[in-house]
């Protein structure tokens, strides 16, 4: 069952999973769907999604995972009161991306922090474009300034720990969403947040707070790693050879401007390491829609013999 927002208010509707299951097809927080109205309501279709955040399913399937539908804002909330975690950072804004979304990073808990410009200028080298703010629930700092960002649904995503509950129910004006305590030794949280709710902001449109995520697996992401690494996409683009692996070519763009001190290693090795997790898991979509084809094939198949053995049986 689901709950869906009706122009009565919210109700509990059924929906029959799709055959053969996929999570991509089952309804989603944020989905816009056809409701048959009743005693008991029932979700009958989803409308086309214009974008969806996806992520490899956590059991490590071919399947992918939708976080949230029809996403207009991402918001990454990123702790200031841990060391921030650029690869992190860079699969976040790979998902963002994407899904067709604007992402914005927000870094909160600035009291906890010393330090919170340095951070907003490393996160803002890994992001170029993306606003990135400061921000406090305790001080209320840059709040309104994150508020003004927001428009149609906006998403809140990020590691246990980081405070999006936190955040959510000062953007919303009420404690809505649960909180929860976190680890002091590493920042860490528990999973306060247990499910993905909706729910209406005061200045208008909805959010929608989602578990924290600890496995961050890309599916289906290439335009998205694109826009993570432009720069990178950029300088291949002026490589002397077109196939060219960044490696010890002549004439590469991309150790170019590593040996000028414009890129850093460990940016090309997220790069390719990011790359090879999203080939491999396209390969493996690709993979299962054959195996699936095939298997309809072969039913389709027996089914045919078998109509074709009851006509010649008849007398």
């Amino acid at each position: 069952m689901c709950t869906a927002i009706t122009a009565s208010g919210p109700t509990r509707a059924t929906f029959v999973a799709p055959h053969p299951s996929d999570p991509l097809l089952t309804p989603c927080t944020g989905d816009w769907a056809a409701l048959r109205p009743g005693t008991e309501p029932h979700l009958v279709a989803l409308l086309p999604r214009h974008g969806a955040i996806v992520r490899s399913s956590a059991s490590r399937s071919s399947h992918g995972q939708v976080l949230a539908a029809n996403v207009d804002t991402v918001v990454i909330a990123l702790s200031l009161a841990t060391p921030l975690d650029p690869a992190k950072l860079e699969r976040l804004l790979a998902l963002a991306w994407e899904s067709g979304a604007q992402p914005v990073i927000v870094l909160t808990k600035a009291d906890l922090a010393d330090q919170p410009e340095a951070v907003q200028a490393e996160a803002g080298a890994l992001a170029p474009g993306v606003e990135i703010l400061v921000t406090s629930v305790t001080t209320g700092h840059n709040i309104d300034a994150l508020a003004a960002l927001l428009h149609g649904t906006t998403v809140l995503l990020g590691p246990s720990g980081a405070g999006k509950s936190s955040l959510g129910n000062v953007l919303l004006g009420e404690e809505l969403l649960a909180t929860g305590r976190v680890r002091a030794q590493d920042g860490k949280g528990r999973h306060t947040t247990v499910r993905r709710e909706l729910v209406p902001l005061p200045g208008g449109g909805v959010l929608i707070d989602t578990p924290g995520l600890r496995a961050i697996s890309l599916h289906d992401a290439a335009d998205g790693l694109e826009q993570v690494f432009a720069e990178i996409e950029e300088l291949a683009a002026r490589c002397r050879f077109g196939d060219c692996a960044h490696d010890t070519e002549p004439g590469c763009a991309v150790q170019a401007a590593i040996e000028a001190g414009e890129l850093t290693e460990r940016r090309l090795d997220s790069y390719r390491k990011l790359q090879r997790e999203n080939t491999w898991a396209a390969s493996r979509t690709d993979a299962r829609l054959r195996d699936e084809r095939v298997k309809r094939q072969k039913a389709i198949t027996s089914h045919l013999r078998a109509t074709y053995r009851f006509r010649d049986q008849q007398p």
